[in-house]
């Protein structure tokens, strides 16, 4: 008999970061990046958000939130702990002025904080 528990999927992503699962997706070209979730950081601001399609320099991002403050660094991009958030929605990021990008393992933020 198969039994089915449904949970958020702010927990499944807890769980999978619990048991380890190494999400490793390997980038060739911006396009690999379309449908993950990740942390930019630009010359002058940050940015999460899930990539939906690449227009030329410019990534469109959906579920994007500036992050005005990241706190520790390690523990935004460990566990997901961030200080201020403004949720913004679609967003479109030059990849010119990215400075850094972080796979973002965590629940998307999507209230401000």
């Amino acid at each position: 008999m198969t039994k089915t528990i449904e949970i958020s999927d702010e927990t499944f992503e807890k769980i999978k970061q619990q048991l380890g699962e190494n999400d490793y997706k390997e980038i060739q070209s911006l396009k690999d990046m379309i449908g993950e979730k990740y942390y930019f950081r630009t010359v002058t601001y940050h940015l999460t958000g899930r990539v939906t399609k690449v227009i030329g320099n410019l990534l469109e991002l959906e579920n994007a939130a500036w992050i005005a403050d990241s706190g520790r660094f390690m523990n935004a991009i460990k566990e997901g702990k961030l200080n201020e958030v403004e949720p913004v929605g679609r967003a479109y990021i030059n990849i010119d002025t990215v400075t850094d990008i972080f796979p973002w393992k965590h629940p998307l933020p999507e209230k401000q904080i």
